[in-house]
């Protein structure tokens, strides 16, 4: 496994990390405790030391999971969370004020929260689940966050960025008030690159890649005739003709680098992290069998750069979210 420094915080991290939103069973379906256990435990053997979880994945059983498996390890493993908006709002909106979303009061009483389910003293990477530029310099969100990490609670602050609005976070970059972004960044979605991830290298703020897969798409297993249960969150995401389309740009990837079905996966992850301001990639890894093909990628080599050129073809604006 290849480390990386996730920017002004120091940490040491590895380059595939440990997305646990699929464990927490909602949104996600179809995930049994046992089996997501041993994924933890099988993902540290390999030499993962940054797990990513959430306040918000199963009400705290995401995190509840996250904990016991940290008791059970010796090793120095990295936890980051995430602190629901107020509001319940996702994604953030325009003109909605800091403090109908992220008090100080908030910020404080949902961290305290997650550190119960977790069973740790700090939380090394405490983030908020939605962001707004507008709100840089409002409100006492701020506050809650400094008070924190006085008393130990957590030891950096992060956000996670609204869903395809990437440059919606380079004001608070400028600010010098964050030490991380958490944003969605794959071979369909590029538009970090344009300002996201220069302000990123330029202020020294560490960059965690989530959706690096597209939730499924760039895995190669979404076909024109896969079926969703109906309360999995992907039933929606891929949606009406949506996962036709899906598939036929991935077989155009394929044959454009001139690479097996089977190998989109790892091209899609190597992508990301051939990018010199990504610190870590969260893939959500459910199984066994996914920790051990993933954790064979974070091995420092990325992708050739006339692979990289020619993926630059495959950018395409869409939100699936929506």
């Amino acid at each position: 496994m290849n480390y990386r420094t996730l920017g002004k915080t120091g940490l040491n991290v590895s380059e595939i990390g440990y997305g646990a939103w699929g464990i927490g069973n909602t949104g996600w379906r179809g995930a049994e405790d046992e089996e997501s256990l041993k994924a933890l435990h099988r993902s540290i053997d390999l030499g993962l030391n940054f797990i990513d979880t959430a306040l918000g994945y199963g009400d705290g059983h995401s995190e509840k999971l996250v904990g016991q498996v940290m008791r059970e390890r010796s090793e120095t493993v990295y936890v980051a969370s995430k602190i629901p908006p107020k509001n319940g709002q996702w994604p953030a909106r325009a003109g909605v004020p800091s403090d109908e979303t992220f008090t100080a009061e908030h910020v404080i009483s949902s961290t305290e929260t997650s550190l119960r389910n977790l069973g740790l003293d700090t939380i090394d990477v405490q983030q908020f689940h939605v962001w707004s530029d507008e709100w840089v310099g409002q409100g006492d969100w701020l506050d809650g966050v400094q008070k924190l990490k006085e008393q130990g609670k957590i030891r950096h602050f992060g956000v996670s960025i609204n869903d395809y609005q990437p440059a919606n976070a380079v004001k608070l970059i400028e600010s010098g008030v964050v030490d991380t972004v958490q944003v969605i960044y794959n071979i369909f979605e590029q538009a970090p690159e344009d300002e996201l991830l220069p302000a990123c290298l330029e202020h020294n703020v560490g960059v965690i890649v989530r959706v690096a897969l597209d939730e499924g798409g760039l895995t190669g297993s979404i076909k024109p005739e896969t079926e969703f249960a109906e309360d999995d969150f992907r039933s929606r995401y891929f949606r009406g003709d949506r996962k036709r389309e899906v598939f036929e740009r991935v077989q155009r990837i394929t044959q454009d680098l001139g690479i097996a079905d089977d190998a989109i996966a790892e091209t899609a992850l190597r992508y990301v992290l051939s990018h010199p301001a990504v610190s870590t990639v969260i893939p959500g890894m459910r199984s066994i069998r996914n920790v051990e093909r993933n954790m064979r990628i974070g091995d420092g080599q990325g992708l050739r750069k006339e692979q990289i050129e020619k993926l630059k073809a495959h950018r395409w604006e869409r939100n699936f979210y929506s």
